[in-house]
C-alpha cells in the first residue's frame, strides 16, 4: 500500500506473526532482491484497552520507527476495507501513543483519512549550520523527530539529509525536510527519513513542516503540503494544539512471499 507514495509492505501479523521483522523488513524493502518499499508495517491486536488495534513499523534498514502518518492512513483503509472493523473511528497503538483514525467512506470505500496525530513537541531552534548553503532550521517532533529547514533550493534534500540525519544534535538520528512556499501558499516539501532515505512522502514529516511553517510566519494554521508522491492536508487546531492530517491511501497489490 501507499499513501501519497510513501510505501510499506503491510502484513496482519494476527493471522501472519512475524518472528524477525527487522530481518524480513531488510530483506523485503530491497527494490532489485526483494519486494520494494519504504519499509515494514505490522498491524496486530491493541495490547492495551484503549486502542483497536496496533502498528509496528520498520525501515528500509530494518531500524523501528514510533510511528508512521502515511502508514496509519493505510492501516484504516486496510482494516475496514479488508473487514476486520465496521469502525469509521479507529484507535490506533503506535509507539508513540495511540492515534485516532477518522475514515471518510464513499460507497463503502475509505476515500481519505483524518489522523489525530496529537501535539507537536518543540524544542527551540536546534543551534549549528545543519548543511553548507542551508539556513538553520527548526526542531519538531511528532512522536519522531524531524528537523525543518526552509529553503528555496528542496532538491538538495538527499546531499543534505544524508549529513544532517547522523548530526551529533540528534543522537537517536533525524528526519529532515527541505521545504520551500510556494507563490499559491502551498508549501512544497522534500523528505528524507531517517533509515529510508528520500521518500515519496512522510505524513509526520508534512505536519512537522506545517507547525514549523506556522511557528516561523510562513504559515497559518492550515497547510497544504506538496509532497514528491502527492499532497496533505494539515490543520494545527487551536482549540486543542492537535495537529490534523487529511490524506489518501492506496492498495497496490497482494501477494504471498516465502519466509
Amino acid at each position: 500500500m501507499h499513501g501519497a507514495g510513501n510505501d510499506y509492505i503491510y502484513v496482519n501479523a494476527m493471522q501472519f506473526p512475524i518472528a524477525d521483522p527487522v530481518k524480513a523488513s531488510i530483506l523485503w524493502s530491497d527494490r532489485h532482491k526483494g519486494i520494494g518499499s519504504d519499509g515494514l508495517v505490522l498491524i496486530d491486536k491493541s495490547t492495551v484497552p484503549e486502542a483497536d488495534f496496533s502498528m509496528r513499523i520498520f525501515n528500509a534498514d530494518g531500524s523501528e520507527a514510533m510511528m508512521c502518518g502515511n502508514a496509519s492512513r493505510c492501516i484504516g483503509k486496510y482494516l475496514y476495507e479488508r473487514g476486520l472493523t465496521d469502525k469509521t473511528e479507529i484507535r490506533l497503538l503506535t509507539l508513540s501513543g495511540v492515534k485516532i483514525l477518522n475514515l471518510h467512506i464513499k460507497d463503502n470505500k475509505v476515500e481519505s483519512v483524518t489522523v489525530d496525530m496529537l501535539e507537536p513537541k518543540l524544542e527551540d531552534d536546534t543551534q549549528f549550520l545543519p548543511h553548507h548553503g542551508v539556513d538553520k532550521g527548526t526542531f519538531v517532533s511528532m512522536g519522531n523527530p524531524h528537523y525543518v529547514i526552509f529553503t528555496d533550493d528542496v532538491d538538495q534534500v538527499g546531499e543534505a539529509g544524508r549529513i544532517l540525519e547522523h548530526h551529533p544534535a540528534f543522537p537517536q538520528r533525524c528526519n529532515i525536510e527541505l521545504a520551500r512556499v510556494e507563490s499559491d501558499g502551498s508549501i512544497r516539501t522534500r523528505v528524507w527519513e531517517r533509515g529510508s532515505g528520500i521518500t515519496q512522502a512522510c505524513g509526520t514529516g508534512a505536519c512537522a513542516t506545517a507547525v514549523a511553517a506556522a511557528l516561523t510566519g510562513k504559515a497559518g494554521r492550515t497547510s497544504q503540503i506538496v509532497m514528491d508522491g502527492g499532497a496533505l492536508s494539515i490543520e494545527w487546531r487551536e482549540s486543542d494544539n492537535h495537529v490534523y492530517m487529511t490524506g489518501p491511501a492506496e492498495f497496490v497489490f497482494d501477494g504471498e512471499i516465502l519466509y
